[in-house]
């Protein structure tokens, strides 16, 4: 029962602090890039900022104290798999952080319910998954969610909203390429060697923009460029990486999603008290409403297609230990502890592309690896 209990008290504790940084570093950002707080509109800068003290880290972790080893990177898996994906996931930061500059977090949150949207249209495009009537009717019921939410909005801006649209199927089409070459190459990443790898070639993508949009400003500008601000907001993202990686070991995908809503909801409420120019509206309020109850079906019928795949109904009896001890081997493999929520953890092995909309913006590959992993171990076992 002690560890039960000890295990159920790290499960929360671990979901809280995500939310706490995931909450924390979109304000953190906010403030920073706002004209009206710390002033410094410089979202590209900001972004490497983070994405060279990740790089940072991860290099004296893997290369100096050695706390973990290097995967096996050819030249060949580079280019074709690690560039493409650090370039998208460079463009969904770079949009996304410049939509802070026109439009408000709580309006930002909402449009975000669009993610499963972009993403399935991607997974479709690209061939990782078929479009269905139930999932079609539930994507209409987000965007029309959406736009009731966008109509609501007082201090509705084009050029963010656009930005911010930019910026989610720019991170949709990174989540089905995440998939499509990880699984093809056979490639897994932690959480140190995924920043290892993604993160400086991310920062490489991001000096083009940056050298052709803000350095100039930067220099005709009197920036304030304070190092303990910076510092601590570099930090802030990076234990968001670990957190994330941390929730995804420990539950399962449904206690994620619904973390997620909550967060959501925590995110906006906190954000009209910290930023009083962003207020919302009744319209916006009931438009993500509805878009988040389009989300929530959608995330139904998805684990009920994983669950129903997971038990084949005419599978010989042979077949089905096989499967269940191929499946129990992939979980354990990357839970820290055993002593998980069996729901949890059951509905946590999920192929399907719904699964990696729950990666946060900050995070490169550490869910979306693991995710296709175990999404790949599922079709060996089936296959077999």
């Amino acid at each position: 029962m002690k560890v039960i209990n000890k295990s159920l008290f790290l499960t929360y504790l671990y979901l809280l602090i995500y939310i706490l940084l995931s909450s924390g570093v979109i304000l953190y950002n906010k403030w920073v890039l706002s004209p009206k707080y710390f002033n410094f509109p410089f979202p590209i800068t900001l972004t490497m900022i983070h994405m060279g003290f990740s790089g940072a880290v991860a290099f004296l972790l893997v290369r100096v104290f050695k706390v973990v080893a290097p995967v096996k990177m050819t030249f060949e898996i580079y280019a074709t798999c690690v560039i493409p994906i650090s370039a998208f996931f460079a463009s969904s930061l770079w949009f996304g952080n410049t939509a802070y500059l026109h439009i408000s977090v709580a309006f930002i949150q909402m449009l975000k319910a669009l993610m499963p949207v972009a993403t399935l249209i991607m997974a479709v495009l690209c061939g990782t998954d078929k479009l269905r009537w139930d999932v079609f009717l539930n994507m209409l019921l987000v965007s029309i969610g959406v736009v009731i939410s966008s109509y609501g909005e007082i201090h509705f801006n084009v050029v963010g909203t656009l930005y911010q649209c930019t910026g989610i199927f720019a991170e949709a089409l990174r989540l089905v390429l995440t998939q499509v070459l990880l699984q093809k190459k056979g490639l897994t990443l932690n959480p140190i060697t995924s920043l290892y790898y993604i993160a400086p070639c991310s920062f490489a993508f991001l000096f083009v923009p940056w050298y052709f949009l803000e350095k100039m400003g930067m220099e005709v500008s009197q920036i304030q460029f304070n190092f303990w601000i910076f510092f601590s907001n570099a930090v802030c993202a990076l234990a968001l990486n670990f957190s994330i990686f941390l929730v995804i070991g420990r539950t399962g995908a449904v206690t994620i999603r619904v973390a997620g809503v909550l967060k959501d909801w925590i995110l906006i409420a906190l954000s009209t008290v910290i930023f009083p120019e962003s207020a919302i509206t009744g319209l916006n309020i009931i438009g993500y409403a509805i878009a988040l109850c389009g989300v929530v079906m959608y995330n139904y019928i998805k684990v009920k297609d994983v669950k129903a795949s997971q038990l084949p109904p005419d599978s010989l009896p042979e077949r089905m230990n096989k499967d269940w001890r191929t499946e129990k081997k992939s979980s354990n493999l990357f839970a820290p502890d055993n002593n998980i929520d069996d729901d949890d953890t059951s509905s946590g092995k999920v192929s399907s592309m719904s699964d990696m909309t729950v990666v946060d913006e900050e995070v490169p590959l550490m869910a979306s690896s693991r995710l296709s992993h175990i999404g790949r171990s599922q079709l060996s076992s089936r296959d077999a």
